[in-house]
This record gives structure tokens, sequence and C-alpha cells, in this order.
């Protein structure tokens, strides 16, 4: 891939002292990331908008593993930040990395100010677990694998005794209001809006964008059906560069139980000592790494998936290592596997990869600011470059608090309370045919067979072509779904950019490149224009061009 020189870095926009005009700051996504960076943002006129009632369909409410921090003994930021580089397969941004790590320690004292019961010893010290590839226990935990659930628990709590943050719930974003060079607001319907009812508008000083992943995109995920990727759709239609499309983590050890979303068993029981077998008993991953279970994400996902291939069903063992402590250490597996009939004191835990995390997003600097002036995106709608190609273990939520105080700084500097009032009020802005329902089912079926089967755990050329034009014949189709035409937009740029990456690279895996190609270590950045240009070339002439839309890794 040939490097563009003009998109080395993203600093936001061109003017960064420019004043933000009238109205609240808007953030779409009601999850650890949004939550967060609206209690940053109060005493500004803040509203959230939620399509769900406040706290439940965030996948921030169900991890399990917790923040990574070097909070334990021994432990520095310095080596925090080299296990997430080494982790991220020649790609992290090394500034990014070391800015997070460092800013770790104050965002977990944050989130004990707002009521988070870490777990802690007697002495009073953080209680720490290990996951892959950490060098040491880093993991700060609540109350063994609850983390997500806890910490939701008290941010909502702050946020509801907070006056100005205020949240519509019910309501979901339908796209981006762009006018005069920048986002004026965003257009929302309302969940299960009628026929006849308009969309309404929310003007809007800033925008953030909290929306979260992509899982539903794929036929199994670890996440919540609200996890469409949409909002990666809106901001490219504004003019938003999309960064790192093609990485996308699964998680190993989903449990395989016929349960939509998958429920996840946290990769803290591996870091117990819990292992992987397979139907006849093998421990499989002796033979595929030297730290066999505790290996990269991506490693034992295609492990896992390469048995699951070859016929096989695979298992996580914790009778061994865990065991009688499973329901007092690991309450939320314990309870998903005794409502799937299976006794994990005693019995083998069927598993199975599943969508699990985007490294991919759009693209922002250190400050938050995507390139279209007026937008932020905060937590995995976003890629800063901390991931890379793979991202280490429980860095997801460091990185959504990090740069969710960061982002309100950004924004606090260019606005002040005064300028904010009145309270932004909805307004009727058009009418949009409602989608017929039964057949965005059926396309969506055909998408998410598509993505698992050709965009999954391990690629090729032929499958991801193919996969291109199937979703290319959906998109035309799709004009009249709003839903649909933006989930098959971010599963264009997933598959288009994977398809230009010609080598084998942290999550990203391919049979025709099994190597990585070290001559060009670039991230991937890519404008809807620069999509589409591929798509011509691709149904045109049934290849890939070597396309300017790459830049190195600083």
């Amino acid at each position: 891939m040939t490097t563009n020189s003009n998109m080395k870095t993203f600093q936001g926009f061109a003017d960064p002292a420019t004043p933000l005009g009238p109205g609240d700051v808007v953030i779409v996504g009601a999850g650890l990331a949004g939550l967060f960076t609206a209690l940053k943002l109060a005493p500004l006129p803040v509203t959230v908008i939620s399509p769900t009632p406040l706290g439940d369909g965030t996948a921030s409410q169900w991890a399990q593993g917790g923040i990574a921090a070097a909070v334990g003994e021994g432990d520095t930021p310095e080596a925090h930040a080299r296990d997430t580089i080494s982790a991220g397969g020649g790609l992290v941004d090394e500034t990014v990395a070391n800015i997070v790590t460092q800013e770790a320690s104050d965002r977990v004292r944050d989130l004990l100010s707002y009521g988070v019961p870490f777990d802690r010893d007697l002495a009073g010290y953080f209680t720490l677990s290990r996951e892959a590839a950490h060098s040491k226990k880093r993991i700060v935990r609540v109350s063994g694998d609850r983390a997500g659930v806890e910490i939701m628990q008290a941010l909502l709590s702050a946020v509801r005794a907070t006056p100005r943050i205020r949240v519509l719930e019910g309501y979901q974003a339908a796209d981006l209001v762009h006018e005069n060079g920048r986002i004026a607001g965003v257009k929302l319907n309302t969940t299960g809006r009628p026929l006849t009812q308009p969309y309404e508008f929310l003007p809007a000083s800033a925008v953030v964008l909290t929306t979260g992943g992509i899982g539903s995109l794929f036929a199994v995920t670890t996440n919540p059906t609200t996890a469409r990727g949409e909002a990666l759709a809106f901001a490219a239609r504004a003019g938003a560069v999309i960064a790192d499309a093609e990485f996308v983590q699964f998680h190993p050890t989903a449990l395989d139980v016929g349960v939509a979303p998958a429920p996840l068993a946290t990769e803290a029981l591996r870091g117990e000592g819990a292992i992987l077998v397979n139907d006849h008993g093998t421990r499989f991953m002796l033979d595929l790494h030297e730290q066999a279970e505790l290996a990269l994400r991506d490693i034992v996902a295609r492990g896992v998936g390469d048995q699951i291939a070859q016929g096989h069903r695979v298992f996580l063992d914790c009778r061994k290592a865990v065991g009688a402590r499973m329901a007092s250490s690991f309450p939320t597996v314990t309870a998903h596997c005794r409502a799937a009939g299976i006794d994990p004191i005693h019995d083998l835990i069927p598993v199975t990869p599943a969508a699990h995390y985007h490294m991919g997003g759009i693209a922002t600097g250190l400050d938050g600011r995507s390139t279209v002036e007026g937008l932020w995106a905060v937590g995995e709608v976003a890629s800063t470059g901390l991931h890379g190609a793979n991202r280490l273990a429980s860095n997801s939520l460091l990185e959504a608090v990090v740069f969710g105080h960061r982002t309100a700084e950004d924004i606090a500097n260019l606005i002040s309370p005064d300028m904010a009032t009145p309270r932004a009020e909805l307004k009727p802005i058009g009418r949009s045919k409602l989608a017929d329902l039964k057949l965005r089912s059926t396309a969506l079926a055909r998408l998410q067979r598509t993505m698992s089967t050709h965009v999954g755990v391990v690629r090729d050329g032929e499958g991801l072509f193919e996969a291109f034009q199937t979703l290319s014949k959906i998109a035309a189709d799709a004009d009249h779904d709003p839903v649909l035409a933006n989930m098959t937009l971010t599963a264009r740029f997933i598959t288009g950019a994977a398809l230009m990456r010609q080598e084998s690279r942290g999550a990203h895996a391919r049979r025709d490149f099994p190597n990585k190609d070290n001559s060009h270590i670039t991230r991937s950045f890519l404008t809807l224009t620069d999509l589409e240009d591929l798509s011509n070339d691709l149904l045109g002439h049934n290849q890939v061009r070597e396309s300017a839309v790459s830049c190195p890794v600083s």
C-alpha cells in the first residue's frame, strides 16, 4: 500500500480555537464512554441519547474482566504501554499508548469518586488479576467478573444526580446533520417509530458519538443487538475518516450454548489457570503458542476456530484451576452456565469464537476529535491508535474513560455554560417511510452470514471479494431502510479494508497472505470517497488497486 503524506496524523479541526455555538453537547450512546464523558462535561448542559432504558443493552454493562491500570506493586505505566504496543502487531500509536497508561490511575480514582466499588484486600490495596499478554497482574476488578455491571450502576447513579445532564431514553440516532461545514446536530427517531411519525432534529453545540461496536454485523457476537456500527456510517457520510476498519477482535471463549448474543466466559478464567480442550480431551493450545491459553486473543481465537473447522467441539475446563470458587469468584459466568444446564464446577464449558471488539472506528486525535468539525468520538466507535491490530485485554474500558476525560476537557475549552442555554428542544425534520421489517430481517441475516463466513476469524481474498459483492447488492436494495443501509456501509468499510491489507497482522488473518509484510507497517484510513473508488475498481475489474489511503505509524 502506498503512503499519503497528507494523512500521517489527525489533529482535529483546522482551527482548534474556533468557539462552539449555542446548544447542548449531545452524546449519542449511554454506555461507559457516554456516561463518563457526560459527567466530565458537567456543569455544561449535556443531552445523552439512549435507545433503551438507561443502562440496558450496552456492552459496558456486560464487561467482565475490568480495567487495566498499572496500580500494583512493581508495575509501571511504561510496562503497561510496552505490553499494549507488543500486543498491537506493530500498529499501536506509541504516543497514545503512553498517554493512556500514564493517565490510567487518575481515571481509576475518578471512578472511585463516582462510587465504583473496586475489589480490595484487607489492607486496602486493589485486588488485581492477570489477563492474556499482560506481563503483570493489573486488571482492577469488581466482585470478580462484575466490573461492567458495577461500574455502570455507579455512573448511572452519578448521572441521575447531576441536574445538567438530560437523558432522552427511547431515542436512537438516524443520522448526523451537517450544515455550513460542521455538524449542527443529530436526526433522531423513537424506538419503534410508527409510520406517520417524523424524524426529530436536536441541535447541538458539539456531538460526541459513543455508540459502541459492530458485533451485530456478525452471526455470533458477545455484543448487544444495538451494536450495529451505524455511527461509522453517519460519520463517514459527513466526511469523517474511518481508521483500521479491518481489525475485528473475536473473543475465543464465548459460551456455545445457542444463546444470542453469546454470553462471555471471561479471560480472567484462563488467567486463573483454566485450560482449553477439544472433545477428545486434547489441550491443543500447548502446540500453538508458548503461552498456550494466555497467548494473544487472536492466536487463541484462531486455535479454537481451527478445532471447530476440523469438526471438534471446544471446551473451557475450569474444574481444577477454579473449581468450587466458580460461584463466588465468577458469579456471572456461573449464572450463564447454570441457565444453560451446565455446572461449571464439575462440567466442561462449551465455547466458540465470537465477534467481540472493533479496533477500527472513526479516526480521532488525542482530544477525541474526528476529522469533521463539531464531531468527537469516544470508546469503541473511535479509533485512537491505542489498540493497533489487536486490543490488549481490558484496555477498552480504560480507553473509554481516558478519552472521555480528554474529550470533555477539549469541548469545555471551546464552550462556556452561558453559550449553551436555553436547553435545545427537539424539532420535527422530515419523514421517512417505515422500513419493511420482514425484508430487513432477511437481508440482515444474509449480511451477518456473509460477514461471519468471509470476514471472520480467518479470511482470504476470494471470500472477501465475494463478501464485497454481496454487501454491494444488499446496499443497492437498502435505499428505503436507513438502518440496513448504515449497517451495510459499515460492513463494506470493514471488508474493503480487509481486502486492501494483503498480509496477516494481529486480528486480521488471511490464508492467502499468511505472513506480516513489514515493508509497509501502516494503519489504514478510508473515507467514503475512497471506499466508493475501491468499489468501482473491485466490481469493474475484479481486483484491488494499490490505494493511497494509509499512513505510517508514528
